[in-house]
């Protein structure tokens, strides 16, 4: 009888071209060992797609499947499951173990094979579910638990050059994406159609950028009429008539990197009581990109366009936060939720951070300028201010189209 095994390497074919070079992951796993130390980890078992890849490269495709990342003070190993085969590997600059389904929990046998037993345990509060970290304490016999999901988020808030650069693409295709999207709306079509005319041009232009890239999940949200009052609100097969206001989104994603625009649109006409709302939400979108400097708290600048749009009698129609942070990101995976523009965040902004200024206003249905409205510009934060990277046009000048 053939004695299946629990787990093998399965280093099939040559290493792939990576979102960064090697060095760019050997430092981030210094910096995370470094912050291991600070905290007394032995070993930190990752589980969440956004970790795994900002520290291996590797992007899982979970379909209900536990996959991981170890690392210890020698060892760096992403744990894949069998129906992957080598990919795993080629997409991680680093070691890989494959576990197989031939019985249960065959993914911890594992994960305990590199992380070892009775260690003091890293992991990640904001994503291990009550089950895993049950089975994590079951094969791992941990001497203590440490979460480390606050200092990685915290890591990862703080770009490199390498994550700038791919991040300035990113906004450039995102913007692509917008053109096509304009060139697209007019009376008579639909949301789906002017969505996948963005979609097609920002997948085209990702691959003639990153040739070596793997493609997925790019995607767009473009919403009309009552559809743009909320930022997130699906794509429908509405068609487009005459005065609509429209909400444009285009999300390149790039080796796990996402980025946006997003921008307010009205086909062919635009009313008086929408144009003021517009312009209002325009001026504070303006104010709130003039705050974002080094040693600026969120919250101050949370507060300060609250006050913008209070003197207006607006706040009560703000539906958000102003802004967020980019990086290892998507609709699926991720969020640095210590870097956005709310209240209750005290982060202080720094240089080689990234984020946006997106003030939203909606104003319900049945009242004058009915809708969404919406601006998005990607920042930098340099040395003595900011850089805005994106490039595409807001308000009225550009944007009542068709």
């Amino acid at each position: 009888m053939t004695t299946r095994p629990d787990m093998y390497r399965f280093h099939n074919g040559e290493k792939a071209a990576l979102p960064f070079a090697v060095s760019e992951y050997e430092d981030r796993i210094a910096e995370l060992r470094e912050r291991m130390q600070a905290t007394g980890v032995s070993a930190a078992v990752f589980t969440s797609m956004h970790n795994i890849a900002y520290y291996s490269g590797f992007l899982y495709c979970a379909f209900g499947r536990p996959y991981g990342l170890v690392v210890t003070e020698k060892d760096c190993v992403t744990i894949s499951a069998g129906i992957d085969a080598g990919q795993p590997w080629r997409r991680s600059f680093c070691d890989n173990i494959t576990y197989t389904d031939w019985q249960r929990d065959n993914f911890w046998r594992a994960v305990g094979s590199v992380a070892g037993t009775g260690g003091v345990i890293g992991y990640e509060g904001d994503h291990l579910t009550l089950m895993q970290r049950d089975k994590l304490e079951d094969f791992l016999k941990p001497l203590t638990m440490v979460d480390l999901y606050e200092t990685t988020m915290r890591q990862r808030m703080h770009k490199s050059e390498a994550e700038i650069a791919l991040i300035r693409q990113g906004a450039q295709v995102a913007d692509v994406g917008g053109y096509a999207i304009r060139d697209a709306i007019r009376a008579g079509v639909r949301e789906i159609d002017v969505a996948m005319a963005g979609r097609d041009a920002m997948e085209t232009e990702i691959a003639k950028r990153f040739p070596d890239a793997e493609y997925r999940d790019t995607w767009v949200w473009f919403q009309s009429g009552l559809n743009t009052d909320g930022a997130h609100n699906p794509v429908t097969g509405r068609v487009l008539e005459r005065g609509d206001i429209l909400s444009l989104n285009t999300f390149p994603m790039i080796s796990g990197y996402y980025t946006a625009l997003e921008r307010t649109l009205f086909v062919e006409t635009v009313d008086a009581a929408s144009l003021d709302i517009w312009q209002a939400n325009i001026a504070a979108h303006e104010l709130g990109m003039t705050l974002l400097k080094p040693g600026a708290s969120c919250a101050d600048i949370t507060n300060q366009i609250n006050a913008f749009f209070a003197e207006r009698d607006l706040l009560q129609y703000r539906t958000f936060g102003y802004g967020h942070s980019f990086g290892v990101l998507s609709h699926y995976y991720g969020r640095e939720a210590g870097l956005e523009l709310r209240e209750d965040i005290d982060t202080v902004l720094e240089p080689g951070m990234v984020i946006s200024m997106e003030p939203m206003l909606t104003i319900p249905q049945g009242q004058p300028g009915a809708g969404g409205y919406r601006e998005h510009d990607i920042l930098l934060i340099t040395e003595d201010g900011n850089e805005n990277i994106t490039a595409y046009p807001y308000g009225p000048d550009f944007n009542v189209v068709g």
